[in-house]
């Protein structure tokens, strides 16, 4: 495995320029690695605190050039075209590989890829055709479309057949997956990194709250009984086995009025509810990405503080001041220049060493 290992003064590569590629910018930096973002725009939020070059996810010429400045290749979200990766693959390493994003960026292959896993799902349907939605036996459900959706984005709630047919009409009859509607009590996740080497560490689990299909918050420690705690990580890094990965995956899980835990979405890259980490963790899930796909040691993940961290949406990153004000509040803003309604501009992580997490 040593001569996988790339060492601190090495440059990193990442597939696209958001949030999340520019705080794993940072997180490299902290360690002695270059960074250096590629992605389609001329101007993104990564590129603020790193190197940046622009081109386009099917431009195999500027992907040569890319990979040809960089030691190793991560990405920041998991649409980037399998094309993509696999292009910059042939250049050189690129950790998760093709793999994990085949499944995570497709609906129903990522649902059959974690029955196939062991994992437990909400039971659920393709809709593809007409005769699908004569089939259809998953309702009350939610339809998606199998790919391009997040954030509550491509998803329309149904309760009967006739609103499942009006439902895919209004998503231009694509492929979608039906999933029938759980009875939960809370939403969970785990975050595993997998090194080089195989060895596993999953972040202590999240307990989530969403609106509107987008994350609002997540808590640690969640206050779920241990048995609970115990399932998710044991699913969480039994997925992260599956994938054979080389980074950090995060599943994202309903837990059940009666007490089972069911997988819900993957994403191979780091997440939005491990936020938190960087401000409450030993590790943040930013630096344990860097060390997985480096082949470092990974870092421990101990709890370091209580937290509780809240997604700034839209004009809601306004109220920096507040935040600035607040002790226990500590403000991440990602530099984008206009606020729109659903569009996460920050996060905030309160972090009380002696006190409850308050609620917003």
């Amino acid at each position: 495995m040593a001569d996988k290992v790339i060492p601190p003064g090495s440059t990193i590569g990442i597939l696209g320029g958001g949030q999340l590629g520019r705080m794993t910018a940072l997180a490299a930096a902290r360690l002695g690695y270059r960074a250096l973002v590629y992605s389609p725009e001329a101007d993104s939020i990564a590129g603020q605190v790193t190197a940046h070059v622009q081109g386009e996810y099917d431009d195999s010429a500027a992907l040569a050039r890319f990979a040809g400045r960089v030691d190793v290749i991560t990405y920041e979200f998991e649409n980037v075209p399998e094309a993509t990766v696999g292009a910059c693959e042939r250049h050189k390493p690129v950790r998760p590989g093709v793999r994990p994003i085949h499944f995570a960026q497709h609906r129903l292959r990522e649902k059959e890829f974690f029955r196939k896993a062991g994992l437990g799902t909400a039971d659920y349907q393709p809709v593809g055709c007409a005769a699908d939605l004569d089939k259809a036996t998953a309702l009350p459900g939610i339809l998606k479309t199998c790919t391009e959706g997040y954030d509550g984005k491509g998803q329309i709630r149904v309760a009967s057949k006739a609103e499942l047919a009006a439902a895919w009409e209004k998503l231009g009859r694509r492929d979608c997956i039906l999933e029938a509607l759980v009875d939960f009590q809370c939403e969970v996740s785990a975050i595993v990194a997998r090194g080089l080497d195989g060895e596993t560490r999953c972040f202590p689990i999240g307990r989530n709250e969403h609106r509107d299909g987008i994350l609002r918050t997540t808590t640690v420690p969640s206050g779920l009984p241990a048995a609970t705690l115990k399932e998710a990580e044991r699913l969480g890094v039994q997925l992260a086995d599956s994938l054979e990965l080389t980074g950090l995956v995060a599943l994202e899980m309903f837990v059940t009025r009666d007490g089972r835990v069911l997988a819900n979405e993957m994403a191979p890259r780091p997440h939005n509810s491990g936020h938190w980490t960087i401000d409450a963790c030993a590790t943040s899930q930013f630096e344990q990405l860097v060390r997985a796909i480096c082949g470092l040691p990974l870092g421990a993940v101990d709890v370091l503080a209580p937290s509780r961290m809240a997604n700034l949406i839209g004009e809601e990153a306004d109220d920096w001041r507040r935040y600035l004000a607040d002790p226990t509040a500590r403000l991440h803003l990602y530099g984008k220049a206009k606020a729109r309604p659903g569009r996460k501009m920050g996060h905030v992580t309160y972090v009380l060493p002696n006190a409850s997490i308050p609620r917003s």
